[in-house]
């Protein structure tokens, strides 16, 4: 009786080229469909460990941590320059799935620097911030504003120090008029002060000290109120 022999059955060829694809360890450099290139380590086909990914579209060069196919842990990203191609550094330090998250150091366009934590891609937390003007702050932040206890340093080196709400001055604080050397210590609500008291300070040594001092605040009881009632304290407490 004959033998009849059948062909073995074979999975498609891209079955075979699939497997053949998977991406796991350290890999060369692999192109993406958009132009988009990485070269670093995976692990079941994602992004994970170190690597290098560059964006065809932008140009812009991210080198650093990567966890199942995000930015996660520490890493810098970077743009090339219009005008030179040159790339310049925008964002330096920690990430988490994807966005900033951590402390780590901006650089703005404009010129201006953020050093300090962030959460899910915003400023939040402790941190420094250098903007174009010559200003600083410096404290708490929070969704990008600053918000808690801060101090704000002017070009003329006058200052803030105290509350901040959404990015305005709020609650208890001390401004320093340094040029004028004088203090005002109050209370603010919506970058406007509200009550407190304005006092001379270092006047004699300030750069731009005001015309007239501050007059002094004459307390009148003719009724003797204030004594009466003083008395009545002192009298229940003997």
């Amino acid at each position: 009786m004959p033998v009849v022999k059948y062909p073995r059955i074979r999975d498609p060829l891209f079955y075979e080229w699939d497997r053949k694809a998977q991406k796991c360890g350290l890999r060369h450099t692999v192109y993406f469909v958009n132009g988009d290139q990485y070269t670093g380590e995976w692990l079941n086909n994602l992004k994970h460990g170190k690597g290098m990914q560059i964006w065809k579209r932008t140009g812009a060069i991210y080198s650093g941590d990567w966890k199942f196919g995000k930015r996660d842990g520490y890493g810098s990203y970077s743009i090339p320059d219009p005008v030179t191609k040159e790339y310049k550094k925008v964002y330096t330090g920690w990430w988490k799935n994807d966005k900033r998250c951590g402390r780590g150091v901006f650089f703005y366009p404009n010129g201006e620097l953020y050093e300090g934590e962030w959460s899910n891609g915003l400023r939040s937390g402790w941190g420094k911030m250098h903007y174009k003007d010559g200003s600083v702050y410096e404290g708490e932040w929070l969704a990008d504003k600053h918000s808690g206890q801060g101090v704000l340093r002017l070009p003329n080196e006058n200052r803030y120090e105290g509350g901040w709400k959404d990015g305005k001055k709020h609650g208890p604080g001390k401004y320093f008029y340094l040029d004028k050397g004088q203090l005002f210590e109050g209370v603010w609500v919506a970058d406007i002060p509200k009550c407190g008291v304005l006092v001379d300070f270092d006047r004699d040594n300030a750069p731009d000290p005001p015309q007239y001092p501050l007059p002094e605040i004459e307390l009148r009881d003719p009724e003797g109120v204030l004594a009466k009632a003083k008395a009545k304290f002192d009298d229940s407490h003997n």
